[in-house]
């Protein structure tokens, strides 16, 4: 940057130069000290601060990762850090927003004492870590994701002021003894969101988990061989659980009283058990339920309306993603039966093959079951007398022009007598490859085509509900 040109930047008012920096990525701002005085102080009057280690990412394969690359990041984390952090002054700026992503080990009790000192001399509101391992542990040893959550544990001990005023915290490829987990819970008071990737408890216990404060908890692809059990979690609002590998239930809810939205992910592996929503939902009150079945067997069980009364009774949305084109859809019936203010609900059916394993051997191998996707769905239907009097809108993905699908949006259209519209969307294209809707596709896109379907559903009957098909 030439001095004249500095000269006139230095000139611009606080918060003009203030909008410029913050545009800039960290490395850029912490060079920004290197400028004139003014130049200076303009990094300590961010509100957000960004620290992150290159261009790695939580849940990121790292098979080519070496030791050189992420001694070279840690470096380059720790100066960044003193650079913004300790060069800071103590001023009437708060920090709204700190967010350091840093590799666990020597360096990182470095950066947390950084970051603790910080919270002790300014006004910080939320703070989050991304803790990461040099290695994936997807393809570590038992003792190598053990001594990563030794490390860990260390780590916390060493710095219980920067754990303590954290208010995000992501982990992931961790095996911790049975009582870490409670007391570094215990030290992270103001603790608002956790996501744990790859994690694990020691002799295959379960994981427990009580928080005054959390609000937001992300399980994803995590070994507690004996689940969850979310015991006492008043301030919980949304939950997200993603792959198990138990053959019991996965979580349980225990005190929960504020969940609204709750995420459930899995691909139905032959020893999974068939989960009742009432058991593992508890007294939960939720409003908002997503279901993913990977295109592969349901693993979620139908069960009467006396059963889901409790769990079921405020719901509102309901999103049932990656049925099997294979599976009968009035199954999804029970849901319906069970939510009596239910506003609406989104089913997508498609069998994604950028996600699905094809290989029958590699299918065997994973234990992927062999029965049809829908066994064990069977129930005993809708009664013929029954309303509701809430559902407003059903939007169905992947739509094809088959029978399956006309009986099921009858089957809706004669319960729901308020229903407004019915939303018939094509097959989503797959965002991994892009690969586009295949040639078989039997979704309707003539003008004529559209109107037999719109026939072949309303059945001679004048139901004023009106199909769409967007897009």
């Amino acid at each position: 940057m030439g001095g004249s040109q500095d000269d006139r930047l230095s000139k611009l008012p606080d918060d003009i130069l203030l909008n410029i920096v913050d545009r800039l990525g960290i490395v850029d701002i912490a060079r920004t000290s290197f400028l004139s005085k003014r130049w200076r102080r303009i990094p300590a009057m961010l509100s957000k601060i960004e620290i992150v280690v290159g261009s790695f990412h939580l849940g990121q394969d790292r098979s080519n990762v070496t030791s050189d690359d992420v001694i070279r990041a840690s470096s380059t984390t720790v100066e960044i850090t003193r650079r913004i952090l300790e060069n800071r002054p103590p001023s009437i700026y708060t920090i709204h927003r700190l967010s350091v992503q840093l590799f666990l080990g020597d360096d990182s009790i470095s950066i947390g004492q950084t970051v603790a000192n910080t919270m002790a001399t300014q006004k910080v509101g939320s703070s989050e870590f991304t803790i990461l391992t040099d290695k994936d542990g997807r393809k570590c040893t038992y003792d190598e994701v053990a001594a990563y959550g030794r490390q860990l544990r260390s780590f916390v001990d060493a710095c219980p002021v920067a754990f303590g005023g954290l208010t995000r915290l992501k982990l992931e490829h961790l095996t911790l003894a049975q009582s870490d987990f409670p007391e570094i819970f215990g030290i992270c008071k103001r603790l608002e969101f956790l996501h744990l990737f790859n994690c694990d408890v020691e002799i295959s216990s379960s994981l427990q988990v009580e928080h005054p404060q959390l609000s937001q908890l992300e399980i994803i692809n995590c070994r507690f061989e004996n689940g969850v059990d979310l015991k006492w979690l008043p301030k919980l609002a949304l939950l997200t659980f993603k792959g198990w590998f138990s053959q019991e239930d996965p979580f349980c809810v225990g005190h929960a009283p504020l969940l609204q939205s709750v995420s459930i992910t899995n691909i139905g592996l032959s020893y999974h058990k068939m989960l009742k929503l009432s058991e593992i939902l508890g007294k939960a009150t939720i409003s908002d339920l997503h279901l993913n079945f990977r295109c592969e067997k349901i693993w979620i069980k139908p069960e009467g309306p006396r059963q889901l009364w409790q769990v079921f009774r405020t719901l509102k949305v309901v999103t049932l993603d990656n049925i099997s084109e294979e599976c009968d859809l009035t199954w999804t019936l029970f849901i319906l039966q069970g939510a009596p203010f239910l506003k609406e609900l989104c089913i997508q059916v498609w069998d994604n093959v950028c996600d699905m394993m094809g290989d029958e051997e590699e299918r065997k191998k994973h234990a992927f079951s062999e029965e049809r996707k829908d066994k064990g769905t069977e129930w005993e239907g809708l009664a013929s007398d029954f309303k509701h009097h809430n559902l407003a809108v059903l939007r169905i993905y992947g739509f094809q022009a088959e029978c399956k699908f006309f009986e099921f949006i009858r089957s809706v259209m004669e319960a729901a007598v308020d229903l407004e519209g019915i939303y018939l969307h094509n097959r989503v294209l797959c965002k991994r490859r892009n690969i586009m809707v295949p040639s078989t596709s039997k979704y309707p896109k003539t003008y004529k085509q559209k109107m037999s379907v719109r026939n072949k559903i309303y059945k001679g009957n004048c139901w004023m509900v009106g199909i769409h098909f967007p897009g």
